[in-house]
């Protein structure tokens, strides 16, 4: 499985961290940016790098970082076919990813330390969508919102 990590400033540090984490657990990673900790880049051009890479479906799975992760998931989630959740525990990205089938996570680096964070990526990248008829009626309804 491809994974698309994108981070601004906020999230830099804790996006270098789990870099080397996925792929020391053999996963291919794609690093979209930013390459370095500048203050005064903007989060939106990391989510718009990483939503293009995920927009078209497939098994690619982006996971995005900044400080507090809501302007990582409402610039995500403009683009069609990306479901983009917030990560704040465990549990919370399991039920994401059965009833809602996120195929993008925000991580909000001022809230959650680097052990969370992990914790919360491998449920992400190791939890399928359940399938349920319900789910499916409802994720086609939101793909049916223009």
């Amino acid at each position: 499985m491809k994974i698309i990590l994108g981070a601004d400033h906020g999230g830099w540090q804790m996006k270098k961290d789990v870099t080397e984490w996925l792929k020391e657990n053999g996963y291919e990673v794609k690093d979209v940016g930013a390459v370095e900790e500048k203050k005064d880049d903007d989060y939106v051009d990391f989510a718009m790098l990483v939503a293009e890479e995920i927009q078209g479906g497939g098994e690619a799975k982006g996971v995005l970082f900044c400080k507090n992760g809501f302007g990582m998931v409402m610039a995500a989630n403009r683009f069609t076919g990306v479901r983009c959740g917030l990560g704040f525990d465990k549990r919370a990205v399991e039920k994401g990813r059965m009833d809602d089938d996120i195929n993008c996570l925000a991580i909000p680096s001022e809230y959650v330390d680097i052990y969370k964070a992990k914790e919360m990526i491998s449920v992400f990248l190791k939890t399928d969508f359940s399938g349920e008829e319900r789910y499916k009626r409802r994720l086609l309804k939101l793909a049916s919102i223009k």
